[in-house]
């Protein structure tokens, strides 16, 4: 028992060395992300990481693919059609500075290059709100609201219209890839009361059982947003997702659409490239 707990250990500790070792770069990391859940699970194939935990229990795969049949997400599609032909205050529409909504989800992230910032498709979407409607989305209290609600029902739609389009995110240079390393950085340290990292759950114990969860691996984590959780009752963002793990793990809050999440989003987006997009998604 000692010597399986030792070589268990050692695993991990090449596994955290290969993606976090100083000298590698972006392009190296990837590789070497990719590679590991590749060996870890290598009687699924590439293109199901996107179906996240479902990729690795075909009988929890099957209960899914029934739930899909009747979406629970459905009525939130029909709700951000409707917001995305409604013309703001001044006329326009979120074609006007969004473009074809059936390219809008392929187009973030993205490292934008003038604003020293990662663009995001939420916060896009508030600022071309914003610029329509004079205000951007908030709750009724008169508060940002970026991780659910509104916002996240229009992602919805534009996620459904997307569909099938694969992520290509360019590889992070120059300025970028200080986001880059900003977003690697937040997934490997440990934070919070319990001292963990998103890679304890997502890389190092991934496929293995967390109560009656089973864990998914990080490769595909991005794929499936705007997702209607079960637990949640309601469809919500990927950064609203951060949030719970963030708070699951009593580590200090930090807000949606904040540079944290949003390099966070970068560096998990880029580490899925090849993956499909197959949003919104249904969860537990």
């Amino acid at each position: 028992m000692k010597k399986a707990f030792t070589a268990v250990a050692i695993v991990v500790a090449l596994a955290a060395s290969s993606f976090s070792t100083a000298q590698a770069g972006p392009a190296e990391d990837l590789a070497a992300f990719q590679g590991y859940y590749a060996k870890l699970f290598p009687n699924v194939p590439a293109a199901d990481f996107k179906d996240g935990a479902y990729a690795l229990d075909a009988a929890l795969k099957e209960q899914w693919q029934t739930m899909e049949e009747f979406p629970p997400y459905e009525p939130d599609v029909d709700a951000g059609k409707k917001m995305w032909e409604t013309p703001f205050k001044d006329g326009k529409t979120y074609a006007d500075c969004m473009g074809d909504v059936k390219a809008v989800r392929g187009k973030f992230p993205h490292y934008d290059a003038e604003k020293d910032t990662i663009a995001t498709l939420e916060g896009a979407l508030n600022a071309c709100k914003t610029a329509g409607d004079g205000e951007g989305f908030m709750d009724k209290e008169g508060k940002p609201l970026l991780n659910k609600g509104k916002i996240a029902q229009l992602a919805a739609y534009i996620a459904m219209e997307g569909r099938g389009g694969k992520i290509d995110i360019p590889t992070p240079e120059g300025k970028a890839v200080a986001w880059y390393d900003k977003g690697k950085n937040f997934y490997y340290a440990k934070r919070g009361q319990l001292n963990m990292s998103c890679a304890d759950c997502h890389t190092y114990n991934a496929g293995k059982k967390i109560r009656a969860d089973l864990l998914s691996p990080a490769i595909g984590h991005v794929t499936h947003w705007p997702t209607y959780r079960s637990a949640d009752g309601e469809i919500t963002t990927l950064h609203n997702r951060f949030m719970g793990c963030n708070t699951m793990v009593r580590a200090n809050k930090f807000k949606a659409q904040g540079d944290e999440y949003k390099a966070l989003e970068y560096f998990l987006t880029y580490m899925s490239n090849g993956q499909e997009w197959n949003g919104p998604g249904s969860r537990k």
